[in-house]
């Protein structure tokens, strides 16, 4: 290894062609774990901790594999806008954040597509669109975020049939570990390859005040050995919830419904250190079972989650938005009604303790009477890992309100008919 004085020698050396071409040659800035493995394998996945490099891993094996003659590479994110924002155009390690000027391609946005010089394309997919996979034919394809997807298995059952150009096809999956069935799959898989690694190992090129402002509170927790360390958690056996309760009453398509309501828990507060806005679309069949239609929680202030909340209540078609009168009541419909004055609005009031009434909202969900539509890995984290007698995150107590307007009486039992 060179001491400081040798690099700065090397580097002065250097005529500005060659420190141009050091610059763009990932193989000398990337730690091992960061390179593609060498021999055959179908699937290289990256299950790591945050900020450990995921996202640069990925722009540059794509990039690497369109100079190296690819045709057509899939770039699958968990929306458009985060293929767009974090994969190819704004993030700090996006593809054309970090691509070398002499190989630099042409993103055609409203192609929904990136195109080298040498005519490899790169096309946008959505995780919340699987059928958008379903028929293109592909060599390559860059999946990042995959456990965070809405439908991780359709989007990867359509991508396995269209991955049928030439005779080295091959995939690379970048993303934060959660335990759901397909991941665990992958891992078993004997085409996997499997990269662990903990945030931790990219200290030197993050900011101080993001390891004691957001990784720290995180620090010796069950979710930090997920978000930092990057294992892979089994249930928590003091939570209500198990994931095998939620994944064996998982659903794709909900049927007629005859009530659906917006629930939220709101944050009052702005910042880094803010809980996010529970907003939670939940709705109810003739049968009595309820279908968790949508999750669309988020951190920002009052007036953004207020528009978010109209905007679900209009989404989802609901009847009602349910806001707690003992977390801001008042500020909640005083926020709501100040975007749209015409949603039907109903307060709610906290009797009993959290624990009290979560209980009989989880006992539903182990009878079997509460489907979600796809996949909702945050509020499900919160579900599989909160412990009564902590304090109750943002989604799962929307999510309790959503579900205890619907489908529970006063004191907790469950209907014996839908309410009118």
């Amino acid at each position: 290894m060179l001491s400081e004085q040798e690099r700065t020698k090397f580097l002065n050396s250097l005529s500005e062609k060659e420190a141009e071409d050091l610059l763009y040659d990932w193989t000398v800035w990337a730690r091992p774990h960061q390179l593609p493995p060498p021999g055959e394998w179908l699937t290289w996945m990256i299950l790591t901790g945050r900020g450990w490099g995921k996202t640069r891993c990925g722009a540059e094996w794509v990039i690497d594999c369109a100079k190296k003659g690819a045709t057509h590479i899939a770039l699958i994110g968990q929306t458009k806008a985060d293929v767009r924002d974090t994969m190819i155009e704004l993030g700090p390690a996006s593809i054309l954040k970090i691509s070398n000027p002499k190989f630099y391609p042409k993103y055609e946005s409203s192609k929904r597509r990136i195109v080298w010089p040498n005519g490899c394309v790169g096309t946008i997919y959505s995780g919340d669109e699987p059928d958008q996979v379903r028929g293109p034919s592909h060599d390559r394809a860059w999946i990042d975020e995959l456990a965070k997807f809405k439908y991780p298995q359709d989007i990867w059952d359509n991508l396995m049939f269209g991955l049928r150009e030439g005779e080295d096809m091959r995939v690379l999956i970048t993303t934060t570990p959660r335990p759901i069935p397909i991941i665990k799959r992958l891992i078993e898989d004997p085409n996997t390859i499997s990269v662990r690694g903990s945030t931790y190992e990219n200290k030197d090129n993050l900011p101080k005040k993001y390891f004691d402002y957001v990784i720290a509170p995180y620090v010796g927790t069950r979710l930090g050995k997920q978000e930092i360390e990057g294992h892979i958690l089994d249930d928590n056996p003091d939570a209500l919830w198990t994931r095998k309760i939620i994944d064996d009453n998982r659903k794709n398509k909900f049927p007629e419904l005859v009530r659906v309501v917006i629930a939220v828990d709101p944050e009052a507060t702005a910042n880094e250190k803010s809980s996010e806005t529970g907003i939670i679309a939940i709705g109810v069949c003739t049968d009595g079972h309820g279908w968790l239609l949508g999750d669309e929680s988020l951190r920002g202030t009052p007036d953004k989650w207020g528009n978010a909340v109209v905007a679900a209540y209009n989404k989802y078609n609901a009847d009602r938005i349910i806001g707690e009168v003992n977390n801001g009541g008042d500020m909640i419909e005083y926020v709501i009604k100040t975007v749209d004055p015409r949603v039907s609005y109903k307060s709610v009031r906290a009797s009993r303790g959290k624990y009290i009434r979560a209980e009989p909202v989880a006992a539903l969900y182990e009878q079997g009477k509460i489907h979600h539509i796809g996949n909702f890995p945050e509020l499900e984290d919160q579900l599989c890992e909160w412990v009564p007698g902590d304090k109750s995150p943002d989604r799962l107590d929307a999510l309790v309100w959503g579900v205890t307007e619907l489908m529970l009486d006063e004191v907790g039992d469950p209907y014996f008919y839908v309410p009118e």
